[in-house]
């Protein structure tokens, strides 16, 4: 079993996947082809994606019972103890905290002073 997922590719590269593949969803194809059909199927798209980004999954001897492959996607594959993870980048600011606040909120003002 054979899974390809384009985010943002161009339509033709869609079109051309139809030919090996069924399209189940905008961008999700799913099928059954020979790993060397797979293969010249994941280079075009790797090819001809352009600014898009595609992960392909397949069917192998692994303890999961499968693999995955990733183009210009921001996770990555990373191997843990013989799993196959997807490490997503780390970009949420470090914030750092500025005075704290004092006095009453603004919604506390209104229901203990009455509506003004």
């Amino acid at each position: 079993m054979t899974v390809i997922v384009l985010t943002n590719c161009p339509i033709g590269l869609r079109g051309f996947l139809t030919r090996w593949l069924l399209e189940i969803s905008a961008g999700v194809f799913i099928g059954s082809p020979s790993a060397r059909v797979r293969d010249a199927l994941w280079d075009e798209v790797r090819q001809y994606a352009g600014q898009g980004r595609a992960l392909l999954i397949h069917t192998s001897n692994t303890e999961q019972g499968f693999t995955f492959r990733t183009h210009e996607h921001s996770w990555t594959p990373v191997d843990h103890e013989g799993l196959t993870l997807l490490q997503r980048p780390n970009n949420t600011p470090t914030a750092t905290p500025g005075p704290a606040r004092t006095g009453w909120s603004k919604a506390s003002q209104r229901r203990r002073f009455g509506n003004r």
